[in-house]
């Protein structure tokens, strides 16, 4: 099985204007994403960016970079105009993987790329891990997770679900890791938005409302969680030192 990671990374954002090149012991951000995301045994790894600065600073560093729109409403947008840039064929699975995941295993960069090649009838795959800490159970900004039988995704949400009427119930954290096969994400790219997705601000939540199935990698061990604020950088950079 061969696999990509694309790294979706924008300069702008609401809460830290510029994270995909804020300094990780002396390297940009984004390049220590590109250095976990080739040790998963990618084809290729290559970050998607609106703006000069990312690219430059990615391409200094060996890695490769392309530019795409400014306007695109999400990541997974971004995604779709860089595979179709890279002229990638339909049943190419790629891996999307935050700029904003400097700690992600390269492990699990792999399972999710091998569970969408196993499980035919998912159009997408994705990851989470049991939640263990009661205040993130109750914490919109961490996502949850719903599963069937099969490993599939019954429903996301910032709220807790399910909700604990029994004990010893497992709720699941949702970590924004996700693979794709190339057809898919330009049929992704026509999807209409539906009130859940905005409800929730979920964009996930789109594949779900449209008929598609998301199979759902179950990590054993905690997903660390990604950098959105200039705290979670200082706990980042305490990690790596």
């Amino acid at each position: 099985m061969s696999f990509i990671v694309i790294i979706p990374a924008r300069y702008a954002s609401t809460r830290f204007p510029g994270k995909p090149l804020a300094d990780l012991g002396g390297k940009p951000m984004v390049v220590r994403v590109c250095e976990r995301a080739k040790k998963s045994g990618a084809a290729a790894v290559v970050v998607a960016t609106d703006d000069e600065r990312i690219a430059q600073a990615v391409r200094s560093h060996g890695h490769e970079a392309i530019m795409t729109r400014a306007d695109h409403a999400s990541g997974t947008d971004r995604l779709a105009e860089a595979a179709k840039k890279l002229e990638l064929g339909e049943k190419q699975i790629v891996v999307n993987v935050q700029g904003d995941e400097p700690l992600i295993a390269p492990k699990l960069i792999a399972r999710v790329a091998r569970i969408l090649d196993q499980k035919r009838g998912a159009s997408v795959s994705t990851a989470c891990h049991a939640i263990h800490e009661a205040e993130a159970l109750t914490n919109p900004n961490v996502v949850k997770v719903v599963l069937d039988a099969a490993g599939y995704a019954l429903y996301f949400s910032r709220s807790q679900i399910p909700y604990p009427r029994a004990p010893g119930t497992t709720c699941y954290r949702h970590a924004g890791l996700y693979g794709y096969r190339v057809g898919f994400l330009k049929t992704y790219a026509r999807l209409k938005a539906p009130p859940l997705e905005k409800a929730e601000a979920l964009e996930q939540l789109r594949v779900l409302w449209h008929g598609y199935r998301i199979v759902v990698a179950v990590s054993e061990t905690e997903i660390p969680p990604g950098v959105d604020t200039p705290q979670d950088l200082e706990a980042v950079r305490k990690i790596l030192a």
